[in-house]
C-alpha cells in the first residue's frame, strides 16, 4: 500500500513538459504500463478517454549512448531519505559523496576509482547552468550543491566516461544534469523536527499564468548535528520557476537564492581520542565552519530541435579550516581563512539536422566568463586575519563547440561519432606581482561510440573518448610559492584524459533491468592547485 501511496503522489507532479510520445517512451520500459494505456478516439482524432500508469523503469535501450548512463528521478527520490543534499548525485550507481568541514562547504566525491576531491573529473548541471567552479579558493571544479531543494529535483540524468562531446570540463569520470518540476498539481507545507535541535521547513506550491506556470518553494534549516561544539546551521534557501510557450518554443526562468552560514567540526588526533583526552565528536579548533551564498537566474528556450540557455550566477564563500592545528605556528595556530567572490555568465546552443534518411547532426556551443573578484588566503586566528597569503582576482573566458553525428547503418546497429573543441583566455592579477600573467590555449576532444541491439532486451555498446579536466589557471602563472618564496614550476591548464568501455544493458526481460560495463580510465597527470596552502602539487 506505500509504493502504491507514493507513486500516486509523484504521479501528481508530473512535469508538463513530458510530452504524450515522452509518456509512451517512459511507460514502454515497465510491462504493466504498456497495457495500462487505454486509449478510444474518433476518426476526428479526439481522446474520449486515456489512463496512464506512471513507472520508475525509463527505457533507455535505443537512444543510450552506453550501457553507464542512465535517469533516475520522480518516485525515487519521494522514497529515498536524504540527509546531505550532496546524496542527490549518489543516484548514480557507483559514486559516493562524503563530507567534511560541515554542511555548507561542497561534498568529497569518488566514482569510477577516483578520488574527484570537491569536483576536478565530476561535473552536474542544474537546468543548463553548470555548477562546478574553476580557480576557485578552495579547489579546482569545486562542486557546491547546497543551493538545491531536493523536494524540487524531478530528475537526474547521469553519464560516465569521456563519450559525450556536449560535456567538457570536469567531466571525465561522470556527469550530472538535474531537472526541476515545472509544476505541482498540489501545495504542500513539509514541517520536521528532531533531536539536536534539528528544525526544517520546506513550502512549495505552483500557480497557472496564462498558458504557463509557476512554482515558487521555500526551505529553512536550523541544525546543530551530534557535534560537541553545535553546527548552528542557518540555511535558507529560495527558488521561483516560470515555464510557458512562446510559439512553438517552451521557454523556462529560473531564480535561485542561497544562504547558509555554519560551525565545523573537523578531524580529531585518534591519539587523543583513543587516550579519552578527546571524544570523537570533540573538536581542537572552536572558530571553524563558513558562510556561503549563491544567486542564480537562468533562461532556456527549447523545441523539438533547438536547445538554448543564458545565466549569471553571483557566488560569495568564506571557509575557515584548520588541517595541523599548531604544527607550523604553535603560538597562534594554522588556521586558515579562504574567501571566493564571483560572478558567472553563461550560455549554451544546441541544434539537430536530419542528414539523409538515417543520420541525425547535433550542433552545439557554450560559452563561460567567470569574473573573479577574490581567490584569496588568508592565515587567521578565531576567524581574524593574521596574514595574506594570496590575495588573486581571475577573469576566465572559455568557448566551446562541438559535433556529433549519430547514424543507424541498420535497425540494429547505430554509432555517434563527435569531436569537441575548446578555448580558454585567462588574465591572473596576484598580489604577488611575479605570479601574475595572462594566456591561452586550446583542447581537442574526439569521441566514438556503437551500439547494437542482439534482440527486444539486450543492447551491446562499445565507446571510446577522450576527456580533460582543467587546472586552475593560477598554477599556469605561479613563479613563486606564496609563502616559502620559493621558485616553483608552472602546470598545464588542460590535463589530457581517455577512457573506453564495453557494456550490455537488459531492459524489460520478464520484469528485470541490467547493466554490466567493463571501463577503462586514465589521467595523464593529476596537479591540482591546493587552496589550503595557495600551491600547486601533484597528487597521486
Amino acid at each position: 500500500m506505500n509504493l502504491v501511496l507514493v507513486a500516486s503522489a509523484a504521479s501528481a507532479a508530473l512535469s508538463e513538459k513530458e510530452t504524450e510520445s515522452e509518456h509512451d517512451a517512459h511507460i514502454a520500459g515497465t510491462e504493466e504500463g504498456a497495457i495500462a494505456v487505454d486509449r478510444g478516439v474518433h476518426a476526428d482524432d479526439q481522446v474520449i478517454e486515456e489512463m496512464i500508469v506512471w513507472g520508475r523503469a525509463l527505457s533507455q535501450k535505443g537512444t543510450a549512448l552506453s550501457a553507464s548512463e542512465g535517469l533516475v528521478g520522480f518516485a525515487d527520490f519521494e522514497t529515498r531519505p536524504l540527509q546531505r543534499v550532496g546524496e542527490l548525485v549518489e543516484v548514480v550507481p557507483g559514486m559516493v559523496a562524503t563530507q567534511h568541514s560541515g554542511e555548507g562547504k561542497a561534498n568529497q566525491y569518488y566514482l569510477r576509482g577516483m578520488n574527484l576531491d570537491h569536483g576536478s573529473d565530476f561535473s552536474a548541471y542544474f537546468e543548463g547552468m553548470p555548477v562546478n567552479m574553476r580557480a576557485h579558493a578552495h579547489g579546482q571544479g569545486y562542486l557546491d550543491l547546497n543551493f538545491l531543494i531536493p523536494e524540487l529535483i524531478s530528475t537526474v540524468r547521469y553519464a560516465k566516461g569521456p563519450y559525450a562531446a556536449d560535456r567538457g570540463d570536469f567531466s571525465t569520470a561522470g556527469t550530472t544534469s538535474l531537472s526541476l518540476y515545472d509544476r505541482l498539481d498540489y501545495a504542500f507545507v513539509d514541517v520536521q523536527a528532531g533531536s539536536d535541535e534539528f528544525r526544517r521547513l520546506v513550502s512549495a506550491g505552483s500557480v497557472d499564468i496564462g498558458d504557463g506556470h509557476l512554482l515558487g518553494a521555500v526551505e529553512i534549516k536550523r541544525d546543530d548535528g551530534p557535534w560537541t561544539l553545535g553546527s548552528d546551521v542557518k540555511k535558507t534557501n529560495v527558488l521561483a520557476k516560470y515555464t510557458g510557450h512562446a510559439g512553438d518554443y517552451d521557454t523556462s526562468i529560473v531564480l535561485s537564492h542561497y544562504d547558509n552560514e555554519w560551525n565545523s567540526t573537523d578531524q580529531v588526533p585518534q591519539a587523543l581520542v583513543r587516550a579519552d583526552v578527546l571524544d570523537r565528536f570533540d573538536f581542537l579548533d572552536p572558530a571553524l565552519g563558513g558562510e556561503s551564498s549563491r544567486t542564480s537566474l537562468i533562461a532556456g528556450v527549447s523545441s523539438d530541435q533547438l536547445q538554448a540557455g543564458l545565466y549569471v550566477s553571483r557566488y560569495k564563500l568564506n571557509l575557515f579550516n584548520n588541517f595541523t592545528f599548531f604544527l607550523d605556528d604553535q603560538l597562534n595556530g594554522d588556521q586558515i581563512e579562504q574567501k571566493d567572490r564571483r560572478t558567472i555568465y553563461g550560455g549554451n546552443i544546441t541544434y539537430d539536422f536530419e542528414v539523409g534518411g538515417s543520420s541525425t547532426l547535433r550542433l552545439g556551443g557554450e560559452f563561460r566568463y567567470d569574473d573573479i573578484d577574490d581567490a584569496n588566503l588568508y592565515q587567521t586566528t578565531a576567524r581574524v586575519r593574521r596574514n595574506t597569503v594570496r590575495d588573486d582576482s581571475v577573469q576566465w573566458l572559455s568557448l566551446g563547440t562541438f559535433a556529433e553525428l549519430q547514424t543507424h547503418w541498420t535497425e540494429r546497429l547505430r554509432s555517434t561519432l563527435g569531436v569537441r573543441v575548446d578555448q580558454y583566455d585567462y588574465d591572473v592579477d596576484a598580489s604577488i606581482a611575479v605570479n601574475s600573467g595572462s594566456g591561452d590555449e586550446l583542447q581537442v576532444t574526439p569521441s566514438a561510440a556503437f551500439a547494437y541491439s542482439v534482440n527486444d532486451f539486450i543492447e551491446l555498446y562499445a565507446n571510446w573518448g577522450r576527456g580533460f579536466h582543467s587546472n586552475d589557471v593560477r598554477g599556469a602563472t605561479i613563479a613563486v610559492d606564496p609563502l616559502s618564496g620559493d621558485p616553483v614550476d608552472t602546470v598545464d591548464i588542460f590535463v589530457e584524459q581517455q577512457g573506453a568501455e564495453l557494456g550490455a544493458r537488459l531492459e524489460g526481460w520478464n520484469g528485470l533491468n541490467l547493466t554490466l560495463t567493463y571501463f577503462w580510465l586514465e589521467s595523464d597527470s593529476e596537479l591540482l592547485f591546493v587552496g589550503d596552502s595557495g600551491a600547486t602539487e601533484p597528487n597521486d
